[in-house]
């Protein structure tokens, strides 16, 4: 028996929307980078782009467990001597660019390369409820129906 090899013809792409309301950021970031990657899907080839397209709505309405909305710290450098600057994870949240966080926790679970960056290419991340893709009508995701550990209420945090 051979190992199946997807050719690029053979690949499917798929439009996926996911509502990333009271879902905790890490189960959301998980679930996006395999979609993207493709290994849901039984003709996964891992030197190919079989992955889907995902957009992911709401980002700015993301939950984080525990903590982590106060003491988790996201660093850069400016590239000045002592130029080492950092900012929390709420203060990104409530800032210009909400969207920022999902696809730094997206872009840091798929792997380094150009496949990778040509894989995170396809995905859409919005902080508000509305995206321009509604022409390539995609399947919704719920991912609160997958694992009631996925979605978070307003309560708990």
């Amino acid at each position: 028996m051979k190992t199946y090899s997807a050719k690029v013809s053979e690949i499917d792409k798929q439009w996926i929307l996911v509502d990333a309301e009271d879902i905790v950021l890490g189960r959301l970031a998980a679930e996006i980078a395999t979609r993207l990657r493709g290994k849901h899907k039984p003709t996964y080839t891992p030197n190919m782009d079989c992955g889907d397209n995902v957009i992911v709505i709401n980002a700015k309405r993301v939950k984080l467990t525990g903590r982590k909305l106060e003491k988790k710290l996201y660093h850069w450098h400016t590239g000045y001597p002592g130029g080492i600057k950092s900012r929390t994870v709420a203060k990104t949240l409530s800032g210009k660019r909400p969207e920022n966080v999902v696809k730094k926790a997206v872009e840091r679970m798929i792997p380094k390369g150009p496949l990778g960056k040509k894989q995170l290419g396809n995905l859409k991340v919005y902080a508000g409820s509305e995206h321009p893709h509604e022409s390539q009508k995609p399947t919704v995701l719920n991912l609160a129906d997958i694992n009631p550990k996925n979605k978070r209420n307003s309560l708990r945090g």
